[in-house]
């Protein structure tokens, strides 16, 4: 029953694209990540995602078109949709995502947190 000061907990994040979990509730976690360039085109088979850009601007690809989403703004992402999380300068997200999720979804690659 504590409370998180996300200011806080980002700054201990050094490494883009390498979330932090800072709570969790009914199997699903809530993540912090820092990002900046193109992550990997990927969709997950049984899990939605939920981005919430804290600071920066996100850009999420679809392939055929993409949507810029700013700061205060979220993007929910359901299951089976093909995806790429691009960020122009560093950006600081708030993920809402199920604890089994893999985060490069049905690629593997140098990206992939196990």
């Amino acid at each position: 029953m504590d409370k998180v000061n996300i200011k806080d907990k980002l700054n201990l994040i050094t490494d883009y694209w390498k979330p932090i979990i800072v709570g969790e509730l009914n199997n699903q976690q809530i993540r912090l990540v820092k990002i900046k360039g193109e992550f990997v085109m990927h969709h997950h088979e049984n899990e939605d995602e939920f981005f919430l850009v804290i600071k920066g601007s996100l850009k999420m690809d679809y392939g055929n078109m993409i949507v810029d989403i700013n700061e205060g703004e979220f993007i929910i992402i359901p299951k089976g949709i093909k995806h790429r999380p691009i960020a122009d300068t560093e950006t600081h997200l708030l993920l809402f995502e199920p604890a089994t999720i893999l985060n490069t979804g049905n690629v593997q690659n140098e990206l992939t947190i196990v």
